[in-house]
């Protein structure tokens, strides 16, 4: 922000933090394409982590994270990069910007002190990314802003930074403000000037990069000018926020307030989350050292944005849920870490990116590992003493051996086979637990059957592990349908997940449609006769039974009545007739649904008192049931969803309208937040398989939705026929 020195970080070495003041843990959040990976390896570059052809001694590179991410040339998982500037240790925290990898979002969210937004200057600013901005709002995170793709022949910065205060400023606008403006260079044959340079509002120096490295100067009177003219309203937006309640009087009487004044109460303002400042950056030109920007950027991050002691005290309790006092930022406190990412390395396993918030991690050590609470996604709880491998600081694909971490650090662990991502690691006499953070729920089902019987045979453990890496997503072995079900968040979340089963656990699936649990029910009072009889030498069969079958209220299940009178059924063959019916019914009588809500009445039958058996009837019960269905009205009946869709107020009509289209019952909307709406509907769920893709698509990606099951109802007669006729060519 002034004119200082700076130190970067050795290449190749490992970073290590010995006290957590050294230490800033930032989140880069952005949508996809807004440039995120290309601003952490310009940054990486100018710290001195990688050299010009962006590597580092050992041949890492910033992006080498994963081959799925290089095929898709798009990022799908959180990813560290360690950076030194200043003798600060920097982790920054890459996200994915894509909406089916928000998890991942969230687990950087949790793990850094502070977020840095980046936005395109040509692109502009999505609805998802206010989305996390409100919600970094609404728990104080401090926040700044950086201008990507100024070189686009499109961009304009200055409008950029009008939208973002616009946009993210909607309260305070004069909390979102520039920084630096754009020096141009001579316009290019398109007519586009270059940005080459910054104007500092602050220092009043201008910052060359046309030469590839950072040079300081005086500006000349016309760049001076447009630096007094904006300077101002960035002065009053610092006073504003400062401590010292006399600062404004004094500079509204015309005091020159002094340079380290105005940096300090700046740097103030961002790490208490009350003042977002605008920046710009560029990667660097071929064979230059410094991109534009970066010195500035990182200038920020070190001085204004917070360590990790300032930080909240964070919660915690024992994994019994008996109370325990709050944990802060102390190397020498009791030992609590959170497990933010899992991944899978071909030689060394499991690997586990962790965050310490207390106490010290120390390679080799026994720790406790306790978590998580998403049972119903597939993970289970843990509660059990694992022993640490080797501690490592990650670079790409390299992992740098570390002897321990301390508070506020993180750093990757090996060999940690039971914990997954979410769980706590403490000391294994001092038990803690952690609270997880919250992760969307995945509603968007993948059905999938094992490719070939060797496949069959690692399915399990492939997907096992497949879930333990990624905790938005939800693993389900259907009852009724008997599918296996992994429930993800989006389509590109679902083709991640199938080449990560194929290319890491050597597991090929296929995906099969996926079926809803239909049932069936009788539309109107029937009745049957099953008769079993065989007589082939020996001991024959013989159990006849007549039935009256009549439709009961929603919920009723199956009822079995017992009638008979006279002894034409003997008392102990009665609970063999309801067993057939019961296992006839669950096996359905139309489409092969199961049979529901219906009370089944055994009036009469007929035994022998040599060839009758249980297994007669058992036999003779099924036979019954399927003869009344056969003269009956079968209704189908299909799940209802009760949907909560949240979406801004100018979409809240075409939600509406699309839900009509599903065969969707709107009752009733409410105010969720400012500027939001909850639509409330119950709908099919045969019309909601895909929701999670197509409300994306209808809301511009600000939408989001909760469903829960609501019951089963009779299906419209003319989609009932089209199931019964696909049902029957499955057959």
């Amino acid at each position: 922000m002034g004119a200082t020195s700076h130190q970067a970080g050795a290449a190749g070495r490992a970073l290590t933090a010995d006290r957590p003041s050294s230490i800033r843990n930032v989140v880069l959040v952005g949508h996809s394409g807004s440039g995120k990976t290309t601003l952490v390896e310009a940054l990486a570059l100018t710290a001195g982590a990688v050299n010009r052809a962006g590597r580092v001694e050992d041949g890492a590179t910033v992006s080498d994270y994963d081959e799925i991410e290089h095929r898709r040339q798009r990022s799908v998982q959180l990813s560290l990069v360690p950076v030194e500037w200043d003798g600060i240790k920097i982790n920054i925290l890459d996200t994915p910007g894509y909406a089916d990898f928000v998890g991942e979002l969230r687990a950087g969210l949790r793990a850094a002190d502070a977020a840095l937004f980046v936005v395109s200057a040509s692109d502009g600013i999505d609805g998802a990314t206010r989305m996390v901005w409100d919600e970094c709002e609404s728990v104080g995170m401090p926040r700044a802003i950086v201008v990507t793709h100024l070189e686009a022949a499109r961009s304009d910065y200055t409008q950029m930074t009008t939208v973002c205060g616009e946009i993210f400023g909607a309260d305070d606008p004069d909390a979102v403000i520039p920084l630096y403006l754009p020096l141009h260079g001579p316009p290019g044959p398109d007519g586009h000037a270059p940005v080459t340079g910054l104007l500092g509002l602050l220092s009043r120096r201008v910052y060359e990069y046309a030469s590839g490295e950072r040079v300081e100067r005086d500006p000349d009177p016309a760049e001076l000018a447009l630096i007094t003219d904006a300077r101002a309203r960035l002065i009053e937006g610092i006073i504003a926020e400062s401590e010292d309640e006399s600062l404004m009087d004094r500079y509204l009487g015309g005091e020159e307030i002094d340079l380290k004044t105005l940096v300090d109460d700046l740097e103030r303002a961002v790490a208490r989350g009350t003042f977002h400042p605008v920046l710009m950056a560029a990667p660097a030109t071929d064979g230059a050292r410094q991109g534009l920007g970066t010195v500035e950027l990182l200038e920020l991050v070190t001085g204004g944005f917070p360590t990790p002691l300032e930080r909240a005290a964070v919660p915690v309790t024992r994994p019994d849920g008996s109370a325990r006092p709050d944990v802060t930022c102390d190397p020498d406190g009791s030992l609590v870490a959170e497990v933010v990412k899992t991944s899978s390395d071909p030689y060394v396993g499991r690997v586990s990116l962790v965050r310490v918030f207390s106490g010290t991690l120390k390679a080799e050590e026994t720790v406790h590992v306790s978590g998580h609470g998403l049972a119903d996604r597939g993970h289970e709880d843990h509660d059990v003493d694992e022993r640490v491998g080797s501690l490592s600081s990650p670079f790409g694909k390299q992992q740098r051996v570390l002897t321990r971490c301390i508070a506020g650090d993180l750093a990757s662990v090996a060999k940690l086979t039971r914990a997954e991502t979410g769980d706590t690691l403490s000391a294994k006499d001092d038990p803690l637990l952690m609270a997880p953070w919250t992760m969307p729920d995945p509603l968007l089902p993948l059905a999938i059957e094992a490719h070939s019987k060797a496949d069959e045979d690692k399915l399990s453990q492939g997907l096992a592990r497949l879930v333990a890496e990624d905790p938005t997503m939800r693993l389900e072995q259907n009852p009724h349908t008997h599918q296996v079900v992994l429930w993800c968040l989006g389509e590109a979340h679902q083709d991640v997940a199938l080449e990560r089963l194929r290319t890491r656990y050597g597991v090929q699936v296929d995906p099969v449609p996926h079926k809803v649990s239909l049932r069936e029910t009788f539309g109107a009072k029937a009745a049957g006769r099953g008769r079993h009889v065989k007589q082939s030498g020996g001991h024959g069969q013989f159990a006849i039974c007549e039935i009256e079958v009549e439709p009961l209220p929603p919920g009723s299940g199956i009822e079995f009545v017992d009638k008979v009178v006279g002894g034409s059924v003997p008392r102990q063959f009665i609970p063999s007739v309801e067993k057939g019916v019961r296992t006839q019914a669950a096996r359905g009588v139309a489409a092969g649904y199961p049979l529901v809500d219906v009370r089944v009445t055994l009036l009469d039958g007929k035994a022998h008192s040599v060839d009758s058996s249980d297994a007669a009837f058992q036999t003779a019960g099924a036979l019954a049931l399927r003869e009344a269905a056969a003269e009956a009205r079968i209704d189908l009946l299909e799940p209802v969803a009760e949907l909560a869709v949240i979406v801004p107020d100018e979409y809240v009509g075409p939600v509406m309208s699309d839900l009509a289209g599903r065969r969707g019952r709107v009752v009733g909307t409410e105010q969720a937040s400012a500027g939001r709406t909850r639509v409330r509907a119950e709908i099919p769920e045969i019309e909601i398989g895909r929701y999670a893709v197509e409300l994306r698509s209808v809301s511009h990606g600000t939408g989001r939705f909760a469903r829960a099951y609501a019951r089963h109802e009779p299906m419209p007669p003319q989609i009932a026929e089209k199931v019964r006729e696909q049902a029957e060519k499955g057959s």
